[in-house]
Formats: structure tokens, sequence, C-alpha cells
């Protein structure tokens, strides 16, 4: 796959430092390397001894047109590591295995690669790979934390057949994505559209209360309003994101408030709208919640367990009716039938601007995908239809929509 001739021109002369860590994913950087020379990039390569035993080092070394570093004691590497990282505009961790994950969280240093990540001075991305089991850990979820807030990027990973046999979450991410990432990355302009621009975004599920210990809720992981978050702040915003129960990881660069029920979720956006340019609400928030919170543990003690439930407060509504002018607002319908009329419908009983719908009836599309489908309605009843992307190129889509009408 080649870029377009912008793209070419952002990865002309870059240097582009890739470490090889021991996953059955080392097989993808052999196409990884082969885009970023295909796309005028200078590659040097980094691999442990356990990336060895997945692929050899003279595939790499031939692709990249360089050889490839192993050993921290080699005379050519042992002074070399602090400059490797300063020589590279960006280092790119890809398979990153759980272990070099804890490693590189944890300042350990006993080999090439995580003495040349310990001095690097340019940006340094992580692309994880592993089972789900480990991927959801308790604790690589807080290496990964550790690692943004060291300033690194996480890369999402993507949902599918592991090496374990098992289908899920761990999947190292594709190398066209990447690519695709880093050209945005190296593109000034890029950066530069949302410089100024104030944004409200909401993301993941709510939890109403039943009891102590339990909830009701919905299966939103916020994965798709996180991406739309992380695409604004790449692109210069400032980002407000209103997130609910999520165990996602969160950008560095995004100023996060946490919230549980769809009340709390209400009281943040209203109090943040006023200061925005636009908002984005995206989360699943509950339509009703219990009237009556129980303090203690409800015991099984009757066959049947009645729960009045009353409705919560519509965010996107009232939002709407806080509007200005100079502002705009954004919907999402997620729908099961009468996809188009619902959306329709919502787009003009809260004053939004735009309504991005979703159907459930849509394969690889909503809750827990890495994938979304969507078609955006606008208040003047155009509407766009796209087709099933990464929710990172649909965030994309989104942004850019709203854009036009922005600067319109």
């Amino acid at each position: 796959r080649r870029l377009c001739p912008s793209f070419l021109f952002m990865l002309k002369k870059k240097k582009i430092l890739l470490a090889v860590t021991g996953s059955i994913a080392a097989y993808k950087t052999a196409s990884l390397v082969r885009l970023f020379i295909q796309n005028g990039a200078e590659v040097k390569v980094i691999m442990t001894k356990a990336a060895q035993d997945f692929l050899p080092a003279l595939t790499l070394a031939t692709l990249s047109k360089n050889k490839v570093l192993t050993d921290l004691f080699d005379e050519d590497t042992w002074a070399n590591h602090v400059m490797l990282g300063r020589w590279a505009d960006l280092m790119i961790v890809a398979p990153a295995t759980c272990n070099t994950i804890s490693k590189m969280a944890n300042g350990i240093c006993d080999n090439l690669l995580l003495a040349v990540y310990l001095s690097a001075t340019c940006p340094v991305w992580i692309a994880p790979a592993m089972d789900e089991d480990m991927w959801n850990h308790a604790a690589t979820k807080n290496n990964l934390l550790k690692l943004q807030e060291y300033g690194n990027q996480i890369l999402p990973v993507d949902n599918g057949e592991l090496a374990s046999g098992l289908s899920g979450e761990g999947r190292m991410a594709e190398p066209a994505f990447i690519i695709d990432k880093v050209s945005h990355f190296f593109n000034i302009d890029y950066h530069q559209d949302l410089v100024g621009k104030n944004i409200l975004i909401s993301a993941g599920p709510t939890y109403e209360a039943l009891d102590p210990v339990r909830f009701i809720g919905n299966h939103s992981t916020g994965k798709m309003g996180i991406a739309i978050a992380r695409e604004c702040a790449n692109r210069g915003a400032n980002v407000q994101l209103v997130l609910g129960p999520s165990t996602e990881i969160i950008p560095a660069n995004l100023n996060v408030t946490k919230v549980k029920s769809a009340a709390d979720m209400y009281d943040a956006c209203v109090s943040l709208f006023s200061n925005m340019d636009i908002a984005i609400m995206c989360a699943a928030v509950a339509d009703y919640t219990p009237v009556n919170i129980a303090k203690e543990k409800i015991k099984k003690n009757d066959a049947i367990f009645t729960i009045e439930l009353k409705r919560t407060e519509d965010i996107l509504k009232k939002l709407g009716s806080l509007k200005s002018p100079k502002q705009l607002l954004v919907g999402f319908a997620l729908e099961t039938e009468n996809e188009r009329e619902n959306a329709m419908k919502k787009l003009q009983s809260k004053n939004a601007d735009f309504i991005i719908l979703n159907s459930m009836k849509d394969e690889g599309a909503g809750f827990g995908y890495n994938s979304n489908k969507i078609t955006i309605f606008d208040k003047e009843g155009n509407s766009n239809a796209f087709e099933l992307k990464s929710k990172e190129k649909v965030a994309q889509d989104i942004i850019n929509t709203i854009l036009k009408k922005y600067d319109a």
C-alpha cells in the first residue's frame, strides 16, 4: 500500500526507529518496514533476542537497508544507544509485549531496546500485542497508564484471532493503520485545524446504582468517544472529556472528568458547556435510574424483585436549549429499528446540529468493537453514510464533517 503524494512528502527523510519484541506479531513488522521505506522514511531496527525467535534479523535488515541492532554489549551499540534515541524523529515499539511494557513502565534496563528507550529524546509510540487476558489485567492497564503519563502514545489494539486460539482484544495494530498514524503525526497542517477550539466530548456508559454493590448499566466501552477525543487533541484542540466507567487507555493530552451516573454526567457536561465551541455527546447515558437506592446490599429473598425507575435528565436536550449561535452540538443515536426516522427525530427535538447514527444491525459496529459504521445527519436535512471503518478513521470522518460546517 502506498500513501497519497502529500503523505509521501511528509515521510520523506523522516527517521523511524522500530523496536521489535518477542511476539508472534513480529511478522507484521516486515510489512511495516516496507511501507516506511516505500514512502520515503529512513528506518533503523532494534530487535530483542526473543524477537529473533519469531522473525530473522536478516529479513528486517534487508528491507530497511540497515544493520539490525540486537545486543547492548556489541562494540557497535554499547556507546550508540544514546545516539539512536537522538537520531530518530520517532521511536515505535511494535510489537510491544506485556513483558517489555512492564519493563518500560518501571525503568528496567536489561537489553538494548530498553536502553535506547530510556535514552530517547524523540516521541515514543507503543503498539501492544498480547493475549486478551493479559491485555485486560489490571497490572497491564496500570503499566500503560504509567507510560502515557511519561508522555508516550499507546496505539489501540485490534480485536480478532489471537495466538492462543481465542478471539478477543490484544492483536497488534495493522501496519497500514500505523503508517497512517505516523503520516498524520508528521503532517503539521493536520495538527493545526483545531488549535484554539474548546471541545467537550462525553464517552462511556453510566452506572445507575441499585445498592452499594449493584448497578444498572450498558455494554458501552467508551472506545468511540475516546477515539474522537484523541483525534481532536491531535489536531490541536483543548479537549474536555467527560468519561463514564471505562477501562480504556486515555491519552495524556486530554482533560478528563470521570463520572459514574447519568446525573454526574449531566452536571459535568452542563457546567463545562458554556466555554465550548463544539460539544460531541457520544456517551451511552442511561435513560432511566432507580427511584430509590438501597443503603445496604439487597438480599435474595423474593422470587420476583421489582425496581421502580424514573427518567434521567436529558443531557443533549439540555445543551440544545443552552446552545448559542456560535456553538455546534453533536449527538449520537444508537438504534435497532426505524433508524433514519429516529435519528432525524432526535436531531430536531434536541436542537442539535448533527446526529451520528449507529445501527445495532450493522455487523462489526456498536459497543465493544474497534470498528464502527455511521451515517451523519445535519439539521438542513443532508445525510452522509460511511462504510465500516476503524473507530479512529470514523473519528476523522466526524471531525472533518463538523469542520466543514464550523468553517462555513
